[in-house]
């Protein structure tokens, strides 16, 4: 009797121990567990996960990368008690505000070097001067895959690209590595190879001259940025990305998000060609008679 009590006893002990476990690492044990019993279906070469389709981030990367309370705009000036919009976003209202977002960055901040904090914070400031993807320049790479448009994946048995419905950007991805990149470019150059069901993808070659949000995050020509897509459930590829350049980072850092696979309707790209819309920004003054 005294035998079964003392059971009874340290099983009730031990149910309150795991009942105590913090509520977040209780639902990641079976998340986890569930990501890596997940055995996407096979693609066109029937031994690596079929990629295949359009996808979309639903975060609030490209706005800020880190962590980060709504605000009134991305570009603000100060104002007689706190913060107002700066002049020249002024007009756009709540459609210029920004939305709130967890961030991306794993441990929360970007590692900048003292000299390239103030860069950024400068970037910011001046947001709406600087920032590429107000001038529809390509995007670079991580940036085009958590942009608000989406973009397609198309897998064949032995090659891969992508193509972004922002700016009509495009990535081939080489299997076989042809060497250092001949120059740099927007999109870089991307050499991929699988581990396991993890297709991983180095970048390297980027121009120096995309950000990687609008928060005035950047980076110098020397970044390499080694990226992992796996499918983690149906519809779900888990998209990280390390990021290294030792001339902007003192270290390198990670980012990490879902992205989502579009269904219906909505699997297929539409055309968001944005040079001619950002022709009269960037060359009406040029005409012989502005517009006023």
């Amino acid at each position: 009797m005294r035998t079964a009590t003392a059971l009874l006893m340290a099983a009730s002990v031990l149910g309150f121990q795991i009942l105590a476990l913090p509520a977040a690492a209780v639902a990641a044990r079976p998340a986890a567990q569930k990501a890596a019993a997940y055995r996407a279906p096979r693609g066109p070469d029937r031994v690596h996960p079929d990629l295949n389709g359009v996808w979309q981030s639903l975060n609030g990367a490209n706005w800020d990368l880190e962590p980060h309370a709504a605000r009134a705009a991305l570009q603000m000036r100060p104002g007689p008690i706190s913060p107002v919009p700066a002049r020249e976003v002024l007009a756009l209202g709540a459609v210029g505000s920004v939305p709130a977002g967890l961030g991306v960055v794993a441990g929360g901040s970007i590692p900048y070097t003292p000299e390239a904090k103030k860069q950024r914070d400068e970037n910011k400031a001046d947001w709406i001067n600087r920032d590429p993807e107000i001038k529809c320049y390509l995007p670079g790479v991580p940036r085009a895959n958590y942009m608000a448009l989406p973009f397609q994946i198309f897998q064949s048995d032995k090659d891969m690209l992508i193509a972004y419905e922002y700016a009509g950007a495009v990535r081939n991805l080489f299997f076989k590595d042809p060497g250092p990149a001949p120059v740099d470019s927007w999109m870089g150059q991307s050499v991929a190879k699988w581990e396991g069901d993890t297709l991983v993808v180095t970048v390297t070659g980027q121009m120096d001259s995309t950000w990687l949000d609008r928060a005035g995050n950047f980076h110098s020509a020397d970044m390499k940025v080694v990226e992992r897509w796996t499918p983690t459930g149906p519809g779900v590829l888990r998209y990280e990305a390390e990021i290294t350049d030792p001339s902007t980072f003192t270290r390198p850092w990670k980012i990490a998000m879902n992205l989502y696979k579009r269904q219906g309707e909505d699997a297929q790209l539409q055309q968001f060609k944005c040079v001619e819309f950002v022709e009269e920004m960037m060359y009406g003054q040029y005409r012989r008679q502005p517009l006023k």
